[in-house]
């Protein structure tokens, strides 16, 4: 098993800037990639980033791309996601996942076996 715990929401004004942290514990391999996920009320949970556990590889959605940053530090098996130039749309409890590279693809959160628990970021207007 793989334990997720996720830190950092909170309150951020629109243009603003938020860091969200995700430290992994557990059964946790180097073969894993990992990611994040937003789900705003009434929506469907939406693909943010991901990164692989091993080299440089990232990914993001085309709503966050040169607004968020996705990045990793394996010593602490912690990934971030530090978040800039914030808008309203952005709104919504954030949830970090881990996955096995073979296990379909990093954009869909079916493919995803573990979670953390959310962290809720607010952007105002």
């Amino acid at each position: 098993q793989v334990q997720l715990v996720e830190s950092g929401g909170g309150l951020v004004q629109a243009g603003g800037s938020l860091t969200l942290s995700c430290t992994a514990s557990g059964r946790f391999f180097s073969s894993y990639s990992m990611g994040w996920f937003r789900q705003a009320p009434g929506k469907e949970r939406e693909f943010v980033a991901a990164i692989l556990w091993v080299g440089h590889m990232t990914y993001y959605s085309d709503s966050v791309k040169g607004r968020f940053t996705i990045s990793k530090d394996n010593a602490k098996n912690t990934m971030y996601l530090q978040m800039g130039s914030v808008k309203p749309d952005d709104t919504g409890v954030y949830y970090c996942a881990a996955r096995p590279n073979y296990a379909g693809n990093y954009d869909r959160h079916t493919d995803y076996p573990y979670w953390g628990q959310g962290t809720q970021v607010t952007a105002s207007s």
